[in-house]
C-alpha cells in the first residue's frame, strides 16, 4: 500500500523575518514537507554555480534549479548566518516552491546573475595583491579577516562617510567663530558682528576651514586604512574644536591666546603624542586618570556641545546671555537683540530659522536615527540648508547685504577648488607672552586626545572583530596611534583643531567594513568633497545646531557608567560634568574634577592610615580601583623586547607570562594596558554600533 502523501502546509515565516522578504519580492513561499530535519550544508558559493545574494536585511538565499515549461522554480532556501554580510554555515536545507509571474522570476534570475558577478569580482580582488595586502576573505593570508569582501568594504566606506560628512560644515562653522587670522577693529571689539569687512574676512576663513577639514580628514583617514589596515575614519574632533574656538581663541579672538598661538599648541601637541606613543607613556597617562573622571569628561563635553548648539553663534539661537541670570530663553531674530544681547519678550521664540532647525534638523534627524536610516544626520542638515538657500525668504542664509552677496557668489560656484589662504601655516612661535595659557591649552588638547583616541580605536577595533582575544590588542595599534598623532600636527598646519578617530566609523563597520579598504573609501570621499566647498561653506549654523545637541545627548550616555555609589568618585565626576558647560571650558572642568578627586581621596587615605583602617568611609567597597602603575614598568614592551635582542621586537603578539586575575591569560603588556584603559569598567568609551540597539552597545565619543 502506497504511503499517503504529506499535506502541503504553508510555512510560518513571521518569526524568521522572511515574510517581509517574500512580500518585497512579490512571491509566495510554501513548505511542501512538514518536519524536515536540519541538514548542515557547505558554503553555497562552493556548491552552486548560480547563487542569489540579497542584502543582509532580506536574509534570503535561493538556489535556483530552473525547470523548463514551468512557471514554478524548485529551490532550496538556506538561512545562513549573515555576519557582516558574508554567507557562512547554512543551517537549513528545505525544499520550497517559489511561485510568481514570469516578470518576477526573470527579475530574480537577473538579480542572481548580477550577484554572481559581484561575488566573482570579490573573489578576484581577494586573490590579488590588494586582497592579500588588506587580508580580505579568500586571499589565503593566514590572518585574513572573515567576512571582508571588496564590494562590502566599498559600501561600508560610503556609509562611514555619509555618517560623518556633517563634520566638514560643523567644524568650519564652529572654528570660524574664533575669527581665525581676521583682526577685529580695536576701537570696537564688541561690535565685530556689525563690521562688514571683518565678517567678510570671517566668511573667507570659514571657506578655508571647509577645505582644510575635508583635506585633513581625507589624508588621515586614507593613511589609517593604508598603513594600519583599520576601518576607522579620522577628522577634527567635536568638543575639542569648540574648546579651541570658544575658550582658547575665544569668540572673535576674545579668548586666552591668538589663533596663531592656538594652532602652534596643537602642532606641538601632535608631536608630543608621537613621542608618548613610541615610548609607551600614552598608556600610563591614560591609566593615571581615574575612571570616573574619564567618563565624566565625555558627558561634560556633551553638555558643552549642547550649549553651543542652543546659542546663536553656531546653533539654533534658543538661548542667550542675560543680566539677572546666566542664561535665558531667546529665539528671536538677531536684529532684535538689545545692546546687552538679551531677546525682548515680545520677540522670543519667533525666529523662523530656529523652528526650521528644530523640526527639520532636530526631530526629523532623530526619527531617521530611530529607524536606523544611514546618514540620518547629513539628511537633516541638507534639508535645512536647501530650505535656507533661496534668497528673498524669511529663512534665507543669503540676505541682500555685502556679506550675503559675497556668500551667495561663492555658493553659485557649486564645484570649485578653494585654496587655503588665510589659515595655512600661520604658527606663531614667540609664545613668551602666553606661557601659562599656552601650556593650559596644550595639556588639555593632549589629555583629551589620549583618552579619546585610545578609547575610540580600541572599541572600534573590537566592534569590527580585529581584537585578538588572547592579547586584547589589535593588529597595527601602534601604527594607528601614530597616524592619529601625525594627523594632529599636519592638521595644525592646515589651521584645524586636533584630529581624532571618530565613532561614526561604527556605521561602516555595521555595514560589513573590517579592513583598511573601508577607511580608504571614506578618505577618497572626503577628498572629493574638497571640490564641493561652496556647498559645505553655505550650510547655516541653524542647520547644524541640533546636530550638536544630538551628539551631546549621545555622549551623555556615559553618565550611566559613572560610579555614583561611592561619593569619592561621584563628586569629582559631577564637578567635571558641571564645570565644563558652565565655564565654557573643558580645561576648567578637568581641573575641578582632578583636584577634587586628589583632595578627597588623599584625606581619606590619611585618615585610614592614622586610624589603622578603623575609620573608613561608608560604601568604600564600591570605590573604583585606581593605580598609576603599569604592569611591566614604564618602558614600552617593544623596547623591552629590543633590549633582550629579539629581532621581531616590533611584533605586539608575543605572549608574556603573567598571573593576573584582572586580565585574560596570555595577554601581552600592550594588551593589558589597552584592556585596562579602554576595555573594562570605567573606560573612556564603550563598544558601540552607531544607531543600533542597546544590546549591541554604543561607544560614547569625546
Amino acid at each position: 500500500m502506497a504511503k499517503a502523501a504529506r499535506p502541503v502546509a504553508k510555512h510560518d515565516w513571521s518569526k524568521s523575518g522572511q515574510a517581509e522578504a517574500a512580500s518585497r519580492l512579490g512571491l509566495e513561499l510554501f513548505h511542501p514537507l512538514a518536519g524536515v530535519p536540519r541538514v548542515s550544508l557547505p558554503m553555497l558559493h562552493r556548491v552552486c554555480k548560480r547563487d542569489l545574494y540579497l542584502e543582509p536585511s532580506i536574509q534570503l538565499v535561493i538556489w535556483f534549479v530552473v525547470q523548463p515549461r514551468c512557471r514554478a522554480i524548485s529551490t532550496r532556501v538556506c538561512l545562513p548566518d549573515f555576519r557582516r554580510g558574508s554567507i557562512a554555515n547554512p543551517l537549513f536545507d528545505l525544499p520550497f516552491f517559489v511561485t510568481g509571474t514570469r516578470v518576477q522570476l526573470n527579475y530574480l534570475a537577473a538579480r542572481m546573475g548580477f550577484n554572481e558577478m559581484i561575488h566573482n569580482a570579490n573573489m578576484a580582488v581577494a586573490r590579488s595583491f590588494v586582497g592579500r595586502r588588506f587580508r580580505l576573505e579568500g586571499s589565503g593570508h593566514p590572518q585574513e579577516r572573515k567576512g571582508s569582501f571588496f564590494f562590502t568594504e566599498i559600501r561600508a566606506g560610503l556609509a562611514t562617510f555619509f555618517a560623518m560628512a556633517y563634520i566638514i560644515s560643523v567644524n568650519a562653522t564652529i572654528v570660524s567663530q574664533s575669527g581665525g587670522t581676521c583682526v577685529c577693529p580695536p576701537d570696537s571689539p564688541d561690535l565685530c558682528d556689525s563690521d562688514p569687512d571683518y565678517m567678510i574676512c570671517v566668511a573667507e576663513v570659514q571657506r578655508d576651514l571647509v577645505t582644510a577639514t575635508a583635506a585633513i580628514s581625507a589624508l588621515t583617514t586614507f593613511c589609517m586604512g593604508l598603513f594600519a589596515n583599520m576601518p576607522i575614519a579620522l577628522a577634527p574632533g567635536m568638543g575639542l574644536n569648540a574648546y579651541f574656538a570658544y575658550t582658547v581663541v575665544g569668540y572673535h579672538g576674545s579668548g586666552l591666546v591668538p589663533y596663531q598661538v592656538a594652532v602652534t599648541a596643537v602642532f606641538v601637541e601632535g608631536f608630543v603624542f608621537v613621542g608618548l606613543t613610541i615610548l609607551g607613556l600614552r598608556q600610563w597617562l591614560a591609566r593615571a586618570i581615574p575612571a570616573s573622571i574619564k567618563l565624566a569628561t565625555g558627558v561634560g563635553i556633551g553638555l558643552y556641545l549642547t550649549l553651543i548648539g542652543l546659542t546663536y553663534s553656531a546653533g539654533i539661537g534658543a538661548v542667550t546671555g542675560a543680566q539677572a541670570t546666566p542664561l535665558e530663553l531667546a529665539g528671536c531674530k538677531p536684529e532684535f537683540l538689545d545692546e546687552t544681547g538679551v531677546c525682548p519678550s515680545a520677540y522670543k521664540m519667533r525666529n523662523p530659522t530656529m523652528w526650521i532647525g528644530i523640526f527639520c534638523g532636530g526631530f526629523l534627524t532623530v526619527l531617521l536615527m530611530l529607524f536606523r536610516v544611514k546618514g540620518a544626520i547629513i539628511f537633516g542638515i541638507l534639508l535645512v540648508s536647501i530650505i535656507s538657500w533661496p534668497r528673498g525668504t524669511e529663512v534665507t542664509y543669503f540676505p541682500y547685504t555685502d556679506l550675503g552677496d559675497s556668500m551667495f557668489d561663492f555658493f553659485k560656484k557649486v564645484v570649485t577648488f578653494h585654496p587655503i589662504e588665510k589659515i595655512l601655516v600661520v604658527q606663531e612661535w614667540d609664545i613668551s607672552g602666553y606661557g601659562g595659557q599656552f601650556g593650559l591649552a596644550f595639556i588639555t588638547f593632549l589629555y583629551v586626545d589620549i583618552l579619546d583616541c585610545t578609547g575610540t580605536l580600541y572599541s572600534m577595533a573590537r566592534f569590527c572583530g580585529a581584537i585578538d582575544e588572547k592579547t586584547q590588542d589589535f593588529e597595527g595599534s601602534a601604527v594607528a596611534y601614530l597616524v592619529d598623532a601625525f594627523g594632529i600636527s599636519i592638521g595644525a598646519l592646515f589651521g584645524t583643531p586636533p584630529v581624532t578617530a571618530y565613532i561614526e566609523s561604527g556605521a561602516g563597520i555595521s555595514e560589513g567594513g573590517a579592513t583598511g579598504l573601508t577607511a580608504i573609501t571614506s578618505g577618497l570621499c572626503f577628498f572629493i568633497s574638497i571640490f564641493f566647498a561652496p556647498i559645505f561653506a553655505s550650510i547655516p549654523p541653524y542647520a547644524t545646531g541640533c546636530v550638536l545637541i544630538i551628539v551631546g545627548s549621545l555622549m551623555a550616555k556615559a553618565a550611566a557608567d559613572i560610579n555614583w555609589r561611592y561619593i569619592g568618585d561621584a563628586i569629582p565626576a559631577f564637578l567635571t560634568i558641571a564645570i565644563m558647560p558652565f565655564t565654557y571650558s573643558i580645561a576648567y572642568g578637568l581641573i575641578a574634577g582632578i583636584v577634587s578627586y586628589i583632595v578627597l581621596n588623599t584625606i581619606v587615605w590619611i585618615v585610614e592610615k592614622i586610624s589603622g583602617n578603623r575609620i573608613r568611609p561608608a560604601d568604600k567597597e564600591y570605590k573604583d580601583f585606581w593605580t598609576y602603575k603599569i604592569e611591566g614598568g614604564l618602558l614600552p614592551p617593544w623596547l623591552v623586547r629590543a633590549a633582550k635582542g629579539k629581532k621581531d621586537f616590533w611584533r605586539p603578539y608575543e605572549d608574556v607570562e603573567h598571573n593576573s586575575d584582572s586580565h585574560p591569560a596570555g595577554m601581552t603588556l600592550e594588551g593589558k594596558e589597552e584592556h585596562a584603559i579602554a576595555g573594562g569598567k570605567g573606560s573612556v568609551g564603550e563598544n558601540v554600533r552607531s544607531g543600533s540597539s542597546s544590546e549591541e552597545g554604543e561607544k560614547v565619543k569625546l
